[in-house]
C-alpha cells in the first residue's frame, strides 16, 4: 500500500500540476471556452491508464509457471528502467515545466476547432503518459507482494492508489489555486531518493524471478537467511518486501543487482542534483 500511495502520489501530482497548468494558461488568454476540451482529454488519458492497468494484471495473473516468472521479471526490470528515467527527467524539468505548458497552450489557443482539439491532445497526451507509467508500475507493486494473497493484495495497492491520487489532487489544487507554496525540485528529489530504493527493489525481485528459471543463476542461493528475525511473509515484511525489495534469503546475484543499482544510480543522482544547485545559485550570484 505504500509503494502504491508514494508511485500515485508522485504521478498523479505531475498530472495534476500539468492540468492545472493548463486551466491557469487559458484563463491568461481568455480561451476558457476550451477548458471542456482539457477534461475530456483527461478522462479519456485516465480511461485508457486503467485499462492498462487491468490488463497488465490480468494478464500477469493468468500465466502459470515459467511464463509467469518470466512475465514478471519483465514487468519488474520494465518498471524500473522508467521509473529511473522518469525519476531523473522529472526532477530537472520541474523548474521549467510551467514555462514549456505555457508556452504550448498559447500556440495551440489559435481557432477554435483547432484549439480544441490541440488542448484535448494536450492533456491526453500529458496525462496519459503518467497513467501508463503507474499503471505499469502499480503491476510491478503489486506482483512484488504476496500473490499468495491476491485479494489482500488488491486492496493494499488500490487503497494506496486511491489516497496518493487524492492527495496529489488536494496539493496540486493547493498549489495553483491559494498561497500554500511548494519547492516542487526539492519534492521530487526527496521522493526521487525514495523511489530509487523503491526501483532497486524491483530490479532485484526481477532477478529473483529469473533465479527461479534459470536465466539468472544465483551462485550463492542464500547469502544469508533473517527471516527468523524479519519474516518476509509477515506484514511488517511484506511491507519491506513491496516497498523496498526485502528478501529475508537474497541470493547473490539478487545482492549484486540491488546494491549495484543504488550506488550506480544514487552516484548520478547525486552528480545530477548537485549540477541543478550550481545552476539555481549562479544567476542570483
Amino acid at each position: 500500500m505504500v509503494s502504491s500511495y508514494l508511485l500515485s502520489l508522485r504521478e498523479g501530482l505531475e498530472a495534476a500540476l500539468i492540468i492545472g497548468i493548463v486551466l491557469g494558461a487559458l484563463r491568461k488568454v481568455r480561451r476558457t471556452d476550451l477548458a471542456p476540451a482539457l477534461w475530456l482529454g483527461t478522462l479519456a488519458a485516465t480511461g485508457v491508464s486503467v485499462l492498462a492497468a487491468v490488463l497488465l494484471t490480468l494478464f500477469g495473473l493468468s500465466l502459470e509457471g515459467p511464463a509467469e516468472k518470466i512475465y514478471e521479471g519483465i514487468t519488474m526490470f520494465l518498471a524500473a528502467g522508467i521509473l529511473t528515467w522518469m525519476i531523473f527527467w522529472m526532477s530537472g524539468q520541474a523548474r521549467n515545466l510551467k514555462g514549456e505548458l505555457e508556452d504550448g497552450v498559447n500556440k495551440a489557443a489559435t481557432g477554435y476547432a483547432a484549439g480544441k482539439n490541440s488542448i484535448f491532445w494536450l492533456a491526453f497526451v500529458a496525462v496519459v503518459r503518467e497513467g501508463v507509467e503507474l499503471a505499469l508500475f502499480i503491476t510491478a507493486a503489486f506482483f512484488a507482494g504476496n500473490n499468495e494473497q491476491v485479494g489482500a493484495n488488491t486492496i493494499q495497492t488500490l487503497a494506496g492508489v486511491v489516497l496518493g491520487l487524492g492527495t496529489a489532487v488536494l496539493l496540486g489544487w493547493s498549489l495553483l489555486a491559494s498561497t500554500v507554496r511548494l519547492d516542487l525540485r526539492r519534492f521530487f528529489q526527496v521522493t526521487g531518493l525514495l523511489l530509487i530504493l523503491f526501483a532497486a527493489g524491483l530490479v532485484a525481485h526481477g532477478i529473483h524471478e529469473f533465479n527461479e528459471i534459470n536465466w539468472i543463476p544465483s551462485v550463492v542461493e542464500h547469502v544469508w537467511d533473517v527471516n527468523f528475525f524479519i519474516d518476509e511473509k509477515s506484514v511488517f515484511g511484506e511491507l519491506l518486501k513491496t516497498l523496498f525489495g526485502y528478501n529475508g534469503n537474497p541470493s547473490l546475484t539478487e545482492m549484486i543487482g540491488y546494491i549495484g543499482y543504488l550506488i550506480t544510480v544514487g552516484i548520478f543522482f547525486g552528480i545530477s542534483s548537485s549540477k541543478r544547485e550550481v545552476a539555481a545559485v549562479q544567476p542570483q550570484a
